[in-house]
């Protein structure tokens, strides 16, 4: 069956001819007109009147005649399910009626690409809400993620979508950064190897996965999103490129995201080093860059490098961005004009069309028999996707300090549950799932899916426990009337719970998310003072944090009797955190990001060379409160059996060494064994330890595992004084650790012959092998 009426037959609709030359003929046969239409998206239903779900949205968003402007043809479709509550089934017929309308309208018959954001989940309404990306950093289980990814693909290709915006790959530099929450971690190792398992699922379910954002947004300059990045290069090639790298080379993602930040006084959209020399003649990148929303035009009016929509498409066409998102603004009829004016030279736009018309016939959209048939049922929120995030859930939680063993609660104590995090479903969201991202605009409509809150949770997990609750104060407003009350319901409990954190929102109007930021680490509002006034009662506080960061509660250290952190867990969040209190589920997370003693002293990660950590030059001690990789248990495991004899390998060379992990204790559990180097000497400052490899493994009581470690010197390459990626001779630490602080066992190594410059062949992971104990 065909959607439009096929005119002329031409080699360009044999689906039997290579791709390439499909393309060629059909480029050949098109108008400027026609091939600018493809390189621009449409937002039908965008706001024009507020900041909605976009920064500058109101101001950059243009009228056009939407039936005269698909005569054109178009590139893509934004956002067709994510910009206001549609029901999903409805929403792919409307899609699918669309797509339709579009084809026939064009001379060709050719459909757009549709794509929607799909960070934490189908950003779309009744779809599946998954914990953030922070959380699934806590994981340490690529596995998992992976298979996240793959029923989100599945989710939106039911209903026609195309494209994924999806996943973020910044490497947090700065903790008061609100976007936090929407990264995987401060290393870009645990980075790299998570959101290439994100990659690798979306992909495989035929969407095109877009890396987010190139390069260098996390590095803002006093944590302020949009704010100039002052990275130096060095910084830049070793901790921001190495997660798209590896994403791309490994994960197979189609299409790249241009950040919107400047670098050095460049803007990432208009790079021509990043956006096509680095990623295209270096690493060999062939799909489509896509301009973040609003980015290209950003050229104009907030970076001030173009001086009007013609000269801002000419900057982003030269440096390498081929689809103006999320509408048109730029790449319309202002370029059609400069290149009849000969200010734009034609090749620039045929360069994009061809990217996109190739992406095009990869997904079908050129074939003669395409169709936009969304599937018979549509179920965004399956039984099995809720099984999936509460899975998800489970392994990100993370267990701070448990030192008196009261977690697990007893089953029948009196429990005075304080805190606005308690009850409040938002509470399990981060800002890019569709309750705290759009339906928050929409108060009259139902959430959509059902999301158990703490407290709801708690009371199911223990049925013969005496629950008592009360707010205590807000998320982030100075009123403290509430805080008698709370301290009334602790008094009279036998066990207090405080559930403190963030609400999600955008562009300020959350403490966590998109344009929160935040000028320190301190918890938002008064929920410090509320946290304060409980710890006084006397009674037992485990403090359960609900964020999208990490917050300095050094104030608390061995005042609480035990702390649980979440990182917007999902849906599933509630039971997740509920589990853990209980004892049904045993803490397995990890922290992706450290948990800073005091509220200042930031930037701050874990990745610091010798000068950036506690010492005598300083007053100032950044040390954290608990480190990267940090997370405790229910259970006990020791490590035994090492095998890493210090020894000399070539700098082309390879070397194993092993660990056996035994579950001590009497419940089942999972280890995250982890692996660091440390470079004593080198011609350059290098972090003290950085992360090169992690084995998650889940043991049963009295059960043992033995963990090998494959490493292969690339994995200690840097980039040197002459500005290219070396393996350097000379001394090494690779050491077994528990956390980046909790060293349990170091091999030394020495690395001899020749220094060896890498090139994008380099190996980038470190390969692990479970097996049974010798």
């Amino acid at each position: 069956m065909t959607t439009a009426p096929r005119r002329d037959p031409a080699p360009w609709r044999d689906s039997a001819l290579p791709a390439a030359a499909r393309v060629d003929d059909l480029l050949a046969r098109m108008t400027l007109e026609e091939k600018t239409a493809q390189l621009y998206g449409v937002w039908v239903g965008a706001d024009t009147d507020g900041d909605g779900v976009a920064p500058h949205q109101h101001e950059m968003t243009a009228e056009y005649d939407w039936g005269e402007l698909i005569t054109r043809g178009l590139g893509q479709l934004t956002r067709s399910f994510g910009t206001a509550p549609v029901d999903p089934a409805l929403g792919a017929q409307a899609l699918a009626r669309a797509q339709r309308r579009i084809a026939e309208a064009n001379r060709f018959g050719i459909p757009a690409v549709a794509h929607e954001e799909c960070l934490a989940g189908f950003t779309a309404w009744g779809a599946t809400a998954y914990p953030v990306p922070l959380a699934w950093g806590a994981t340490f289980d690529p596995g998992l993620v992976e298979e996240m990814a793959v029923r989100i693909g599945h989710d939106l290709a039911s209903v026609g979508v195309h494209q994924g915006l999806a996943p973020v790959l910044d490497v947090v530099r700065d903790l008061r950064w609100g976007r936090v929450e929407e990264t995987i971690g401060e290393d870009p190792y645990l980075v790299g190897t998570i959101g290439t398992a994100y990659v690798r699922g979306l992909e495989s379910a035929g969407v095109v996965a877009t890396l987010k954002h190139f390069a260098g947004y996390a590095s803002s300059a006093g944590a302020r999103n949009l704010a100039p990045v002052r990275a130096g290069a060095r910084e830049f090639a070793d901790v921001t490129l190495v997660p798209f790298e590896m994403a791309l080379r490994e994960g197979g993602a189609r299409s790249v995201m241009a950040a919107y930040n400047e670098v050095d006084g460049v803007p990432a959209s208009a790079d021509p080093a990043l956006l096509t020399r680095l990623l295209r003649d270096e690493w060999g990148f062939t799909g489509t860059v896509v301009a973040d929303y609003f980015g290209i035009g950003f050229l104009e009016t907030l970076h001030k490098v173009a001086g009007s929509p013609a000269e801002a498409a000419h900057a982003a066409l030269a440096a390498g961005i081929d689809v103006e998102l999320p509408t048109l603004r730029c790449y319309g009829d202002a370029l059609v004009d400069a290149v009849r004016a000969g200010t734009v030279d034609e090749s620039l736009v045929d360069r994009a069309a061809r990217r996109v018309l190739l992406q095009k016939c990869e997904l079908g959209l050129l074939d003669e028999d395409w169709e936009p048939a969304p599937a018979e049922r549509i179920d965004l929120d399956s039984a099995a996707n809720r099984a999936l995030a509460r899975r998800l859930a489970e392994e990100s939680v993370v267990l701070l300090a448990n030192p008196d063993g009261l977690l697990p609660l007893a089953p029948d104590t009196r429990i005075a549950v304080v805190g606005p995090r308690a009850d409040d479903p938002l509470a399990m969201l981060g800002c890019y799932s569709f309750p705290s991202h759009v339906g928050v605009q929409h108060p009259d409509k139902p959430v959509g899916i059902e999301i158990p809150t703490v407290l709801q949770a708690l009371r199911g997990e223990l049925p013969d426990a005496k629950i008592t609750y009360t707010e205590g104060c807000d998320t982030s407003d100075p009123d403290t009337s509430g805080f008698a009350a709370a301290v009334a319901r602790a008094a009279e409990a036998d066990v207090c719970v405080a559930v403190l954190g963030d609400r999600a929102g955008l562009f300020g109007r959350g403490t966590s998310g998109e344009g929160c930021d935040v000028a320190d680490l301190t918890l938002p509002g008064v929920q410090g003072e509320l946290l304060d006034a409980l710890v006084a009662t006397g009674v037992p506080v485990v403090l359960v944090l609900l964020t999208g960061r990490p917050y300095a509660l050094g104030r608390w250290d061995g005042k609480v009797a035990a702390t649980v952190q979440a990182f917007f867990p999902g849906e599933e969040g509630g039971p997740a955190v509920a589990g853990v209190l209980s004892g049904r589920v045993n803490p397995s997370g990890r922290l992706p990001v450290s948990v800073p003693r005091s509220p200042g002293g930031q930037p701050w990660t874990y990745l610091q060379p010798p000068l950036g950590l506690a010492g005598e030059v300083s007053s100032l001690d950044p040390t954290p409160l608990f480190p990267f990789g940090h997370g405790r248990s229910y259970t006990e495991f020791t490590w035994s059996g090492v095998t890493a004899p210090d020894t000399e390998i070539p700098t082309d060379g390879s070397y194993d060494l092993a660990v056996t992990v035994t579950n001590t204790g009497e419940r089942a559990g999972a280890e995250v064994v982890q692996l660091y180097l440390h470079d004593p000497v080198a011609q350059v400052t290098r972090p003290d330890v950085r992360l090169i490899g992690y084995r998650r493994v889940e043991l049963a009581p009295g059960e043992a595992r033995r963990i090998t470690f494959r490493f292969h010197p690339d994995l200690s390459a840097f980039t040197g004084r002459a500005g290219r990626r070396i393996v350097e001779p000379g001394a090494l630490e690779l050491r077994l650790a528990a956390s980046a602080a909790d060293v349990r066992h170091t091999a030394r190594l020495t690395l001899t012959g020749p220094e060896r410059v890498l090139g994008p062949g380099r190996r980038l992971r470190c390969a692990t092998e479970v097996s049974a104990p010798e």
